[in-house]
């Protein structure tokens, strides 16, 4: 099954550091079988607490998911998102119905 990660960011701390991390994530995707869905495109909050912004990524699988974000490159790239801003990051298993 599809499983998708989901990116929301809070709130910037540290602009810099959030563009050195958008330079480094397009090297961490090289070998993987990701495709960005949603690259922070409009949103409008319903429920919940203001966001800054959103990326949805789609994997094939859990296991895919977890591969990259736990891989040496993503994990290098990701401590400049955690000092630049906050976000929260949840990995969920989709659906397939016919």
């Amino acid at each position: 099954m599809p499983a998708y990660i989901v990116f929301t960011r809070i709130k910037t701390l540290n602009i810099k550091e959030l563009e050195i991390y958008w330079a480094m994530i397009q090297e961490t995707m090289k070998g993987y079988p990701i495709e960005v869905l949603v690259p922070y495109g409009n949103f409008e909050v319903l429920e919940g607490r203001e966001i800054e912004g959103i990326v949805i990524a789609r994997f094939p699988n859990m296991e895919s998911a977890k591969d990259w974000y736990n891989s040496k490159p993503y994990q290098k790239a990701a401590k400049h998102r955690q000092e630049g801003a906050l976000y929260d990051g949840i990995l969920v298993e989709g659906i397939i119905s016919n």
